[in-house]
C-alpha cells in the first residue's frame, strides 16, 4: 500500500511535466496553424488584387465596361472578405493561445503565492534577526567603548591625583629644604 502511494506520488511530477510539454507542443501547433492562416490570407489578398487588376484591364476591351468593372470589384470584395476571415481566424487562434498562456502563468503564480509568502516571511525573520544581531553588536560595542572611556577617565583622574600629590610632596620637600636652608643661613649669619 505504501509502495503504491510512493509510486503514485513520484509519478505526479513526471506526469505534470509531460502534460506541460504536451500543452506546449499543442500551443505551438496552434500558433503554427494561426501563422499559416495569416500567410494564406495574405497570399489570397495578393492574388485577389492581381486578379482584379487583370479583370479591370480586360474590362476595357468589352462593350459594357462598367458592368465588367462592377463584377470585378464584387469578386475582389468576396476574395478580400475571405482573406480577412482567414486572417481574423489566425489572429483569434493567436489571442486564444496567448490568453491560455497568460492564464496558466497566473494560475502558476497563484499556486506559488503561499510558497512565496512563506519564503518572504522566512526572509523577513532572517533579516530581522540579522538586524537585531547587528544592533546588539553595536550596543555591545558602544557599552564597551563607554566602559573603556570611564576606565580611561578614572585612570586619567588617578594619574592627575598622583601627579598632584607628587607635585605637592615635591613642593613640600622644596619648601622644607628652603626653610632648612634659610634656617641654616640664619644660624650661620648669627654669630
Amino acid at each position: 500500500m505504501v509502495a503504491q502511494l510512493v509510486a503514485v506520488l513520484l509519478a505526479l511530477p513526471v506526469s505534470a511535466a509531460a502534460a506541460d510539454e504536451a500543452a506546449t507542443a499543442e500551443r505551438a501547433a496552434r500558433l503554427e496553424r494561426a501563422s499559416q492562416l495569416k500567410r494564406s490570407a495574405a497570399q489570397r489578398q495578393a492574388e485577389a488584387n492581381r486578379r482584379f487588376e487583370q479583370l479591370e484591364a480586360g474590362c476595357q476591351k468589352r462593350f459594357r465596361v462598367n458592368a465588367c468593372r462592377d463584377e470585378a470589384h464584387r469578386e475582389l470584395t468576396r476574395e478580400t472578405n475571405e482573406a480577412r476571415r482567414l486572417e481574423n481566424e489566425g489572429k483569434a487562434l493567436e489571442r486564444q493561445v496567448r490568453k491560455e498562456e497568460r492564464d496558466e502563468r497566473e494560475a502558476r503564480r497563484q499556486a506559488e503565492a503561499p510558497k512565496r509568502a512563506a519564503e518572504l516571511q522566512v526572509r523577513e525573520k532572517e533579516t530581522a534577526a540579522a538586524r537585531a544581531a547587528v544592533e546588539q553588536r553595536e550596543a555591545d560595542s558602544r557599552t564597551a567603548k563607554a566602559a573603556k572611556a570611564r576606565e580611561g577617565a578614572r585612570r586619567k583622574a588617578a594619574d592627575a591625583e598622583r601627579l598632584h600629590r607628587k607635585q605637592a610632596a615635591h613642593e613640600a620637600r622644596r619648601a622644607k629644604k628652603m626653610e632648612k636652608a634659610a634656617s641654616t643661613a640664619g644660624e650661620a649669619g648669627q654669630p
